[in-house]
């Protein structure tokens, strides 16, 4: 399903306080971005027990029950898990996975609040959850009315969002650190094969397992952990911040000229990370109008362009790096700093000869 609007984890609770306790909620989102957490949040904050059912192991007759005959009369009887007295949250997760006729099992529990003769007690709430098809994850197309009988909302993942929640939750420092200046890797799209990808749920894996090797893990330790879990560029690059950490290396420090870009074969790794670093610094600090850029700014590109020049002393393919065009072939930074940089860098090699 295409969305039109989405909504980041600091927005949901107030959207699913005023849409799930009226009518029932789809949460559409990319998988590993916190979909069930934030709900079973929702329902604690409610006060309420979060029943939660996974459609994909689900038969039609886990939902309905099974008939026993009452009075000479059969009856189903729902599961005791379902058929509750006190109000509750029915977590329908992975509902879009379902096969077709466990789907339709759940258009009476939608609808009508109801399986067979039990209904759901007065200020229960139904949510659903599930991933989308472009996600390369499991996912059956739901019929439209199952479709019509829903409040669909789309989850976005927000690293402000993630940091203040992890800065309560116990998330490695690593981590936490890590994604304070890399925020864009928090979360990436999930690739075609079958190989670890970053999301928040895999950095919080990352996080308890640097938690149980403690200061014991070396650095092809921490490799073979980031890369059982991330994203493998971004495994590189966590692995690099921790050698930049640990030599004191630090992009501000070679900004403000107080270092300089590692020489170093040995520390290519280290490099590569520092340049990925500062072209997200410049895509973040630099404004698409060069009329809207401060003072500071304009000081800041023009000591960008010294910078590259270093850069490029080193390592042409690094320098290279920080001003190439993203995957579809955009520019990541703005046209007048690359125009300035084309026109000034041969000065400023001049000058440093």
């Amino acid at each position: 399903m295409h969305a039109q609007l989405t909504v980041t984890p600091a927005q949901l609770p107030e959207v699913l306080l005023n849409a799930a306790v009226v009518r029932p909620v789809f949460l559409w989102g990319a998988p590993g971005i916190g979909k069930s957490s934030l709900v079973r949040d929702f329902a604690a904050s409610l006060g309420l027990d979060c029943v939660s059912l996974l459609g994909t192991q689900l038969a039609p007759e886990d939902l309905i029950g099974v008939p026993q005959i009452v009075d000479g009369r059969s009856r189903f009887c729902p599961p005791e898990q379902i058929a509750r007295d006190e109000p509750y949250c029915l977590f329908l997760d992975e509902l879009n996975a379902a096969a077709p006729d466990v789907q339709k099992a759940f258009y009476s529990l939608i609808l009508d609040r109801r399986i067979g003769s039990y209904e759901l007690p007065p200020g229960s709430v139904v949510i659903g959850a599930g991933n989308r098809a472009t996600d390369q994850a499991l996912a059956r197309p739901m019929a439209s009315a199952l479709v019509n009988r829903l409040v669909h909302v789309h989850l976005r993942a927000s690293p402000a969002d993630w940091l203040t929640w992890a800065t309560g939750h116990d998330i490695h420092p690593s981590v936490v650190e890590y994604l304070t200046q890399r925020p864009d890797h928090l979360w990436s799209l999930p690739p075609k094969t079958e190989e670890p990808f970053s999301t928040p749920r895999s950095w919080h894996m990352l996080s308890d397992l640097l938690h149980s090797y403690g200061d014991a893990a070396g650095d092809e330790t921490i490799a073979l952990l980031a890369y059982a879990t991330l994203t493998p560029q971004h495994a590189g690059s966590f692995r690099a911040y921790l050698k930049v950490a640990r030599h004191a290396f630090d992009l501000e420090a070679i900004v403000k000229g107080d270092a300089r870009w590692p020489a170093d074969p040995g520390d290519r790794d280290l490099l590569y990370f520092l340049a990925e670093t500062f072209r997200a610094r410049l895509v973040k600090d630099l404004p698409a109008d060069k009329r809207h850029a401060s003072a500071a700014v304009r000081q800041f590109a023009f000591r960008a362009k010294s910078l590259l020049v270093e850069l490029a002393e080193i390592s042409l393919e690094m320098a290279q790096l920080v001003i190439a065009d993203d995957e579809a072939g955009h520019a990541r930074l703005p046209s007048w700093f690359l125009v300035e940089a084309a026109r000034d860098l041969p000065r400023l090699v001049d000058a440093r000869a």
